[in-house]
């Protein structure tokens, strides 16, 4: 019987330099969505696939997302109260209660796997999910649903997968090949961190944000971060992954059906801003006449 999967890990410590000057005092996971910031749409995620303890791996300047998260202030309640808005008081109520929130600052090497250490002592021998605080996918059933599901069925550690052959993707996300289980379920047995190119990858299915992993990770890159740091190099989640694979240890990559939306650069976050808005059914008729106006 598997522990069950009620842990997760959020990687934002990241300094969004892409985004400055805005980022300089505000985290980019913060920007808005219409009226959400971004690391709440992967926590609202996390909290429906069950996740019930989070821990979000945080930089110098991110202290508006452990605002963001607690308690609602009072001046703000009595605002709201007085122009009678008891709907807006029960949703920013909610946002604290959504689950148990931790916070932790990132510290040794960098790369992509650090976050991950920083919380082993948080994770102890639990599988957990591993996301980034900047991108999400639109899928149904969601995400991390998906990737729970996979892991309560396996206990082996599962990725998401989306198809990607575009030279951003070539350039941006590892790539993945291996031995397919199922139409949307593969056996790893090789990972390339951004190839470059269609000719370096070994297939057209992508690695992004979104794992549920063993605990057996954190074993990893304890390892490799003892060579790395050494070597003044990064603390790569996929090189672990790799590692795993070759002792022995199962990873799937699950491919999933729907819309990433990576909000890592500004173009990126424009158009899924609107993509979201458009959906709405109170702003996206009249934001489509607007767009349509313009152009």
């Amino acid at each position: 019987m598997h522990k069950p999967v009620r842990k997760a890990v959020i990687a934002a410590a990241g300094f969004g330099t892409r985004f400055l000057p805005q980022t300089k005092a505000m985290p980019k996971e913060m920007l808005p969505l219409v009226d959400k910031p971004i690391i709440q749409h992967v926590v609202e995620e996390l909290c429906h696939a069950g996740i019930t303890d989070i821990v979000i791996v945080t930089g110098y300047h991110k202290r508006t997302i452990e605002d963001h998260f607690d308690k609602a202030n009072s001046d703000l309640l009595s605002n709201l109260k007085a122009s009678q808005k008891y709907q807006l008081i029960e949703t920013v109520k909610s946002i604290a209660e959504m689950a148990n929130f931790a916070y932790i600052r990132q510290k040794g090497p960098i790369g992509n796997g650090s976050p991950i250490l920083d919380a082993a002592h948080y994770i102890g021998d639990e599988p957990f999910i591993y996301s980034y605080a900047d991108d999400f996918i639109d899928s149904s059933p969601p995400r991390f649903k998906q990737l729970v599901d996979v892991y309560n069925q396996t206990g082996y550690s599962v990725i998401s997968c989306i198809e990607d052959d575009s030279p951003h993707g070539y350039s941006s996300y590892a790539y993945v090949e291996g031995q397919a289980v199922n139409d949307k379920l593969i056996n790893i047995k090789r990972i390339v961190e951004k190839p470059g190119s269609s000719k370096a990858a070994p297939s057209s299915l992508a690695s992004v944000g979104g794992y549920v992993f063993n605990p057996k990770i954190i074993d990893y890159l304890q390892q490799q971060a003892v060579k790395r740091t050494s070597a003044k190099g990064e603390l790569t989640l996929q090189t672990s992954m790799q590692d795993m694979i070759e002792d022995g240890q199962l990873v799937y990559g699950l491919k999933l059906n729907g819309t990433f939306y990576d909000t890592g650069n500004p173009l990126s976050y424009l158009k899924t801003v609107f993509d979201l808005a458009l959906k709405r059914d109170e702003l996206g008729h009249e934001l489509k006449a607007y767009l349509r106006q313009k152009l």
